[in-house]
């Protein structure tokens, strides 16, 4: 069983300035409040017996894992390709209002490409099927926490955008 948890509240007080500019952003850390949301989440029932957290490589998730791991006993994998949803898909750096537009594109979609048109963003199911290649890995395991973002698990469940510390079950073997 794998228990989703979308990172805290981040502070993005620094966008766009030193080392906080393009994918720079990925850098940024929680906030207090961000600390204070995973805390909590750490308490939750359905988490104790982690057998292993696996993060994204952002700071945000990882020192989500961090929290967690301290609270839960349990060692984080870091793995890459748990990262969050790519406005491009080359990994090209794009400005904030490309990224923006290319954001509101996905969300109009339903993070579906129209048919037979190709876009420069990741769509939901290259975010699945990339996703699922990391989780597949870790099947054997009992109980593994994944400390991710909110647009990878709505990608993942098919349900709502979740919120900062919020947990969601997925269970890839049914």
């Amino acid at each position: 069983m794998f228990y989703l948890v979308r990172h805290g509240q981040t502070d993005y007080s620094m966008k766009n300035s030193r080392i906080y500019q393009g994918f720079g952003v990925n850098l940024a850390p929680l906030s207090q409040t961000g600390v204070r949301q995973i805390e909590e989440t750490a308490k939750d029932v359905r988490l104790k017996g982690t057998q292993i957290i696996l993060s994204s490589p952002y700071t945000r998730a990882l020192q989500t894992a961090a929290i967690l791991s301290k609270e839960l006993g349990a060692p984080i994998v870091v793995e890459t390709d748990l990262h969050e949803w790519l406005a491009d898909k080359k990994y090209t750096y794009l400005d904030d209002e490309t990224a923006e537009k290319n954001y509101q594109e996905y969300t109009e979609m339903n993070g579906c490409y129209p048919e037979a048109m190709e876009r420069s963003w990741e769509s939901a199911e290259m975010m699945r099927a990339r996703v699922m290649a990391v989780l597949n890995r870790y099947c054997h395991d009992q109980k593994v926490v994944v400390a991710c973002h909110g647009m990878m698990m709505q990608a993942l469940t098919g349900g709502k955008h979740p919120q900062n510390g919020e947990i969601i079950e997925l269970d890839v073997l049914k």
